[in-house]
């Protein structure tokens, strides 16, 4: 996996705080942050599902199409890849 470099600046206590973190997990401070990301990456999807949910549950559907068809229906007409 191609990988690229990012600088962040952080105050003392955020240092600090991802330090004890990665102490905790026998991680990195990197794959500490990666795994920061990637959690909060699934929350703004999930979110954006629950989001399509609430839509969907607020139309007034007479025919429902099975579970398979509407995930096949959804990831179509959401792009799960994007954030925006």
């Amino acid at each position: 996996m191609a990988t690229k470099r990012l600088d962040i600046r952080l105050d003392n206590e955020r240092h600090r705080k991802l330090r004890e973190l990665a102490a905790e997990h026998s991680a990195t401070v990197s794959e500490i942050v990666r795994r920061l990301i990637d959690r909060a990456y699934e929350d703004i999807l999930q979110a954006r599902r629950r989001h399509a949910a609430r839509e969907l549950a607020q139309l007034e559907i007479e025919d429902v199409p099975d579970p398979q068809t509407l995930s096949r229906q959804l990831e179509g007409a959401y792009d799960s890849g994007r954030l925006y």
